[in-house]
Formats: structure tokens, C-alpha cells, sequence
């Protein structure tokens, strides 16, 4: 006879402080796009090496994967409640690790409110001491270090992904906007 199954707890809900948007995912659909292979060498800040080598083939906002790879320093933090109250989650304080591994992430290359390249990196990863967890990296605070990290990236051509504060969560998002005309 098979044994009971135990019932999973209900998932909580979570309500953001900001009005309510019908609109649950902001899209543009991509005018084109490249597939770039790209290896970030060791000593590299992870987040110049990815802005420039990005730059180097025109590219300035783009969907990437980064595979392996060390890091003598890295930096990370993780998402909790907000003990503001201002938003449902805020980031931790930076937490760093020496000597860590990385086992795989995704980015996202876009702009500041200011126009200037911004990286948004999400990975797991195992720190010096073991523990295998997973985080927002703060890539312009991590450095490569004897392995390199292989990166995999698909160019996001014809519109551009801007850092804006959404009005329901109350944190900065990357947004599809259409490309500024510079005509």
C-alpha cells in the first residue's frame, strides 16, 4: 500500500506596495542579434571584461550565460524581506568570498538611468569555505581569477533594456524601451 502523501504548505502571497499593473511581463521583440562565445580572462573585473568585450562587437544590451570559471574575489548578496516595509524584497548587505567557483549564471547587459552599461547577474556558485549557494553577484566587484569564464551571449538588437524604478514593486527593473532616435 502506497504511504500517504504529506500536503505542501500553501506558497505565501506576496503583495507589492505599488499599484497594481495588469501588465505582468514587458516585452519587444529583438530586430536581430548575434551569438557571441566570449572567455573573461583571469585578473578581468567581471563587469568591465563583459562591457567591453560587448562594446567591441557593438552590443550594449544583451541575454547572457556564463559557464564556470574562478574567481579570487567575489561578491554577492542575496534577496530578503524589506524590513522597511518600502517594497516586498531588498538586497542584503555585500557579502565576499576568496577563491570562489562559479557553476553557472545568467546576465543581462543594459543601461543605467544614466545611459552607462549596468550588468545584472544572478548565479550559483561555491564559496571558499564549501557552501554552494546562489545569489545577485555584484560583478563589478568580482575578479577572475586562475580559471576563466566562459560566457555565452545573444545580442538584443533594436531596442534597449533601461534601468527604471517599477511602480508596483518599487525597485529598479530592466525595461524594453525603444531605442532613442538620434536623428
Amino acid at each position: 500500500m502506497p504511504e500517504p502523501r504529506m500536503a505542501l504548505p500553501r506558497p505565501r502571497t506576496l503583495v507589492h506596495p505599488g499599484p497594481f499593473s495588469p501588465r505582468r511581463i514587458e516585452h519587444m521583440e529583438a530586430a536581430g542579434g548575434q551569438h557571441l562565445r566570449l572567455s573573461i580572462p583571469p585578473q578581468a573585473i567581471l563587469h568591465d571584461a563583459l562591457v567591453d568585450a560587448m562594446s567591441r562587437h557593438g552590443v550594449a544590451c544583451a541575454s547572457m550565460t556564463l559557464i564556470g570559471g574562478h574567481f579570487s574575489t567575489f561578491s554577492f548578496c542575496f534577496a530578503g524581506a524589506d524590513p522597511s516595509g518600502e517594497a516586498v524584497v531588498r538586497y542584503s548587505a555585500p557579502m565576499t568570498s576568496q577563491s570562489t567557483r562559479l557553476l553557472f549564471g545568467n546576465a543581462t547587459l543594459g543601461k543605467s538611468q544614466q545611459g552607462r552599461p549596468i550588468v545584472h547577474c544572478h548565479a550559483v556558485f561555491q564559496t571558499d569555505d564549501g557552501v554552494i549557494a546562489g545569489g545577485h553577484v555584484l560583478t563589478d566587484r568580482c575578479r577572475v581569477g586562475h580559471t576563466p569564464v566562459t560566457v555565452l551571449a545573444t545580442s538584443l538588437e533594436g531596442f534597449e533594456l533601461r534601468l527604471q524604478v517599477d511602480e508596483e514593486t518599487r525597485t529598479p527593473l530592466l525595461r524594453p524601451l525603444p531605442e532613442p532616435s538620434h536623428g
